[in-house]
């Protein structure tokens, strides 16, 4: 049933993306009258703006701010190698990934964000090219970029920009499992000190993953983490080429250091806790396996399109929380309820930097929002639609950002509070207008 249902959604996608021709544009904020306030916004009064910036510059100063949209806008870049679902497609195909990324930004958070993807695999040289627009933006996202590549763009880029930087595949997704983990272990009475914990897949995300579950608590011991090869220890017969290729996949095997071989069965069996951000399903994980999980078992599915085992099948093998990465099922573990947010908070005070303080800080907020809206087996984490979490997670954000000093600005909570919420609800008011006016057709 599901597949069919895949099938009637892509073909919908298919007709939709063709009739609008893409998913964003460009339209003025400010006021167009008549003609003549061209002279205002473009020349000649303009002169005086760009005047006013580089008088500060020879000062020493940025007020690029204070005259333009700059730090309300984020870059989401990419050179389509690591596409969710769909592997390495080039750049060109990844374009409507961006673009829908540039949506969310807009919708969720009230962050301008332009889609760009660049036809360049060479690491430094798109360090280079993504430097080079440091200018014009308020933050950098890093968007489906394969791995191990990413880490070392991410790292690069956070050193020598002096504007926030992070990767969506990474920090997105890990602090968004880490607010659902939070409170799935509320819910089944365990402490995440004590978890035994299977992480399945060992790519971007659940190294992201690990290295914030171990800022949250978590024992590394506790930790058995699996790759296409099977469970990853220091013995294994490729890890002095995982060593230096890899050595942020290094790191986990030699902190982790699991007695136990073999691969994803062995993994799971006596785990409280799978997080599986692998490859689509179904049959990565078996139903079998779940059932050998300790008592009151939590399961993260999370590869899109298809989780690595659907969730009737977790529940029927005996697991209590279940959650995958679709908004077709409870408890939708999504990258699109941190992004927007974190941004939001970041542009908010325009942080020089984002760290894991920050994005710990985001998922505590959102933990927090969901216990006191509600929290439930089938509702571990809000839904896309609430957002009063958003105002609360890009609240903590900032707040997280003036307090460790990477802050710009700094704002009373009221001040931050009124600011974050006039963005975010200002772009579905946009949205409302658009569509009653038939600006918007739909259908």
């Amino acid at each position: 049933m599901s597949m069919a249902l895949d099938d009637k959604l892509n073909a919908k996608a298919l007709s939709m993306h063709k009739l609008y021709r893409g998913k964003i544009e460009v339209v003025p904020k400010v006021p167009i009258e008549n003609i003549n306030d061209f002279s205002i916004w473009y020349t000649p009064g303009v002169a005086a703006t760009s005047k006013a910036i580089y008088d500060a510059i020879m000062m020493g100063e940025d007020i690029s701010c204070e005259y333009t949209n700059r730090c309300n806008t984020a870059l989401v870049v990419s050179d389509g190698s690591r596409v969710l679902g769909l592997g390495n497609i080039g750049p060109l195909a990844a374009l409507p990934v961006m673009e829908g990324k540039a949506l969310l930004f807009k919708y969720l958070g009230g962050v301008d964000a332009i889609p760009l993807v660049i036809n360049e695999r060479d690491p430094d040289r798109f360090i280079s090219i993504v430097k080079s627009l440091e200018y014009s933006f308020g933050a950098i996202n890093l968007e489906d970029i394969e791995s191990p590549k990413c880490f070392y763009i991410l790292e690069r880029l956070q050193e020598i920009l002096d504007i926030p930087v992070w990767h969506d595949d990474q920090q997105g997704t890990a602090l968004v499992t880490i607010a659902a983990l939070i409170n799935a272990l509320k819910i089944v009475g365990k402490n995440i000190r004590d978890v035994r914990i299977a992480l399945i897949g060992a790519g971007a995300a659940n190294i992201a993953i690990y290295r914030y579950l171990k800022i949250v608590g978590a024992n590394p011991k506790n930790i058995i983490a699996v790759d296409t090869k099977g469970i990853i220890y220091p013995e294994r017969e490729d890890m002095e080429h995982i060593k230096r290729y890899n050595p942020w996949k290094y790191q986990l095997a030699i902190e982790t250091s699991p007695n136990v071989r073999g691969g994803i069965a062995e993994a799971m069996d006596g785990a409280d806790v799978v997080i599986a951000m692998s490859r689509p399903g179904p049959g990565v994980i078996k139903k079998e396996w779940v059932s050998k999980m300790n008592r009151d078992a939590i399961v993260f599915a999370c590869s899109n399109p298809i989780p690595e085992i659907w969730p009737w099948e977790v529940k029927g093998a005996g697991a209590r929380i279940v959650a995958t990465g679709r908004s077709d099922f409870p408890n939708q573990v999504n990258n699109s309820l941190g992004f927007p947010a974190v941004f939001r908070g970041i542009l908010t005070v325009r942080a020089r930097k984002m760290t894991d303080e920050m994005f710990i800080a985001a998922a505590y907020a959102i933990a927090k929002y969901t216990e006191e809206t509600g929290l439930s087996e089938d509702r571990i984490i809000p839904s896309m639609e609430e957002q009063e979490m958003y105002v609360r997670e890009a609240i903590a954000v900032a707040e997280k950002a003036m307090e460790l000093g990477y802050a710009r600005r700094k704002l009373s909570r009221n001040e931050l509070e009124y600011e974050i919420r006039e963005h975010i609800y200002r772009a579905r008011k946009y949205m409302d207008i658009a569509i009653r006016s038939g600006l918007i057709k739909t259908f």
